[in-house]
C-alpha cells in the first residue's frame, strides 16, 4: 500500500529540484512574506510543479502547500498532499545547500508518506506507514533505522532558528549531549532516521504542517518519535497549521530529555 504515491511523489520532487537548481545556480531576487519569512521564484516555481503533478496524477486529492493559497476544502478530504517546495528557504538563499523539498501525504489527518529530496547533492529521503524508511543516493539504497544509543548523544540544532531555551536545555543535559551539529531545514530529523544523530529539539511555534509532515513519516518508519514536547503526536490537515508547541525529534523515548 502506498506504492504509486511514494513513486510519484518522487517524480514530482525531482521535477521540481531541476527548477530550484536552476534558479539555485543564478543571481535570484527575494521577497518577504507577510510572516517575515523570505520566498524566492525557486520556492513559488517548484510549488507549481508539485502541485501540478500531483494533481493530474491524484485528481481527488487535496493540498495543502507553503506557497499556494490555504482552501479549507482541504479539511473535508482525507487524502492531502502538504507540501514544502522549498524548506529552509534562508539556506537557499545563503547557498550552504541546507535545504530540502518535502512532500507528504496525510490520510484521515495521519501521514502515511513522507519524500524529503535534498536538491544540491541529490540524496532522497522517503517512507510509507508500515513499509520502512529508505535512503536513496543515484544508484544506491538502502533501508534505514534510528540507532539505539542512549549516552553520548548528537543533538541536531537549526542553522538559523537556534533558540536560547533550546540552548539551555542542551546545556542542562551536557551529561548525556556531548556533541551538538548544526543543519538546515528538514536535514536533522532525517539524519536521526539514518542513525546518524539522536535528537533535535524545536520550542517555538514558527514551523507548520509542511516543515514536519514528509520527516515525520521517514522518522517514525526508521522507528524513531516525532512528537509534540508533552508526548502528544502530530496530527496533519489541521485548521491551525502552526506547530504551536514545537517539538521533539529522538531515536528513543528515554532520550525525550525535558
Amino acid at each position: 500500500m502506498w506504492e504509486k504515491e511514494v513513486k510519484e511523489a518522487i517524480e514530482a520532487g525531482l521535477k521540481a529540484k531541476i527548477h530550484i537548481l536552476n534558479v539555485y545556480a543564478h543571481q535570484f531576487d527575494v521577497e518577504i512574506k507577510d510572516d517575515n519569512s523570505p520566498v524566492t521564484v525557486a520556492d513559488k516555481g517548484a510549488d507549481e510543479i508539485i502541485r501540478a503533478y500531483l494533481h493530474e496524477k491524484f485528481p481527488t486529492h487535496a493540498f495543502l502547500t507553503e506557497e499556494s493559497d490555504d482552501d479549507l476544502a482541504r479539511l473535508d478530504n482525507d487524502y492531502v498532499w502538504i507540501v514544502d517546495p522549498v524548506d529552509g528557504t534562508k539556506d537557499f538563499v545563503a547557498r550552504d545547500g541546507g535545504f530540502t523539498t518535502n512532500i507528504a501525504l496525510a490520510y484521515k489527518h495521519e501521514v502515511v508518506v513522507g519524500v524529503v529530496i535534498v536538491p544540491v547533492t541529490g540524496e532522497i529521503y522517503y517512507a510509507s506507514k508500515g513499509n520502512g524508511a529508505y535512503y536513496r543516493n543515484g544508484d544506491y539504497e538502502e533501508r534505514i533505522h534510528v540507532n539505539d544509543k542512549t549516552e553520548n548523544l548528537t543533538c541536531l540544532c537549526s542553522v538559523f532558528h537556534f533558540t536560547e531555551a533550546e540552548q539551555e536545555l542542551i546545556k542542562k543535559h551536557s551529561d548525556k549531549i556531548t556533541r551538538v551539529e548544526k543543519y538546515g531545514s528538514s536535514l536533522k530529523p532525517c539524519r536521526i532516521a539514518h542513525g546518524k544523530a539522536e535528537l533535535t529539539y524545536r520550542l517555538s511555534a514558527g514551523t507548520k504542517e509542511w516543515d514536519t509532515a514528509a520527516c515525520q513519516a521517514i522518522v517514525e518508519e526508521a522507528g524513531g518519535l516525532f512528537i509534540e514536547p508533552d508526548g502528544s503526536p502530530i496530527k496533519y490537515n489541521r485548521k491551525d497549521v502552526y506547530n504551536r508547541k514545537g517539538y521533539i525529534v529522538t531515536n528513543r523515548k528515554e532520550n525525550i530529555l525535558l
